[in-house]
C-alpha cells in the first residue's frame, strides 16, 4: 500500500539579540550566521529529496527553503505560522515572570492567551487543521514525499498530537535546520489519525 512521507525541518537560525525572547509573528529574518550554518549543513549532511515544498510565509522559512531546496517553488501557507505571542511578542520569560497570565500559559492552561495574541488551544487548533488538510491534499494528488518548512513550536505540536511513539511536545525539541521524517500510511491516518516518526534529518552525507 502507497505511504506518505513529510519531513518537517525547522527554520534557521535568526539574529542572537532575539534569543530568549518569545518570537512568534515577529518577520525576522535569517541571521547571516542562520544562513551560513544551513549551508554548512546542506552541505556535510544529506536533505531529503521532495516533489513539493511547504512553508511558513515568514521569511526565516521562506529563507530556508530557499537556500535548501533552491529548485522548488514553495508553496506559502499563513497557518504554518508560530503562535501568535499578542504583547508577549519580543519579550522574554524573565520579563514576564510577574504576569499571572503567563504562568498559566506556561503551566500548560489551554485556555489562556496572551493579550491579544493566541492561546495554546487555538494554536493547536489552526496548525492541526492546516496539517489535516496538508495530508488529505497529499493524499488526493498522490504526493509521496514533501517537505514542510516551519517553525519549531509548529513541529512540536503536531508530533504531539500525532506522531508514533507518542511523546510531549517539548520531547520532539529540534535544533535549527533539523528536524523529523513521518510515513503516514492511508489505513492508519483514517482510522485514528497519526503517523509513524521514524528518523530525524538531516541525514549523515558522504561530505561530512
Amino acid at each position: 500500500m502507497k505511504s506518505y512521507i513529510i519531513h518537517f525541518i525547522r527554520h534557521g537560525s535568526i539574529d542572537d539579540t532575539l534569543a530568549g525572547k518569545y518570537i512568534g509573528t515577529t518577520d525576522a529574518p535569517l541571521s547571516d550566521r542562520g544562513r551560513m550554518d544551513l549551508r554548512k549543513l546542506d552541505y556535510e549532511y544529506k536533505y531529503p529529496g521532495t516533489q513539493v515544498v511547504f512553508t511558513s510565509p515568514l521569511k526565516r522559512c521562506t529563507e530556508t527553503a530557499k537556500i535548501l531546496y533552491p529548485e522548488q517553488n514553495p508553496l506559502v501557507i499563513d497557518n504554518l505560522s508560530e503562535c501568535n505571542f499578542g504583547e508577549w511578542e519580543g519579550k522574554t520569560a524573565d520579563e514576564l515572570k510577574n504576569d499571572p497570565d503567563f504562568e498559566k500559559w506556561l503551566a500548560g492552561d489551554s485556555s489562556v492567551k496572551p493579550p491579544r495574541g493566541e492561546s495554546n488551544a487555538d494554536f493547536t487548533r489552526r496548525v492541526c487543521k492546516m496539517f489535516e488538510s496538508i495530508v488529505e491534499g497529499l493524499m488526493k494528488t498522490g504526493t509521496t514525499e514533501s517537505v514542510i518548512v516551519t517553525h519549531g513550536g509548529v513541529i512540536m505540536t503536531l508530533l504531539a498530537v500525532y506522531g508514533l511513539p507518542q511523546a510531549k511536545p517539548f520531547e520532539w525539541t529540534m535544533d535549527n535546520g533539523f528536524g523529523y521524517s513521518l510515513r503516514v500510511t492511508p489505513v492508519l491516518w483514517q482510522r485514528d489519525k497519526v503517523c509513524e516518526v521514524f528518523q530525524t534529518i538531516p541525514l549523515p552525507s558522504d561530505n561530512g
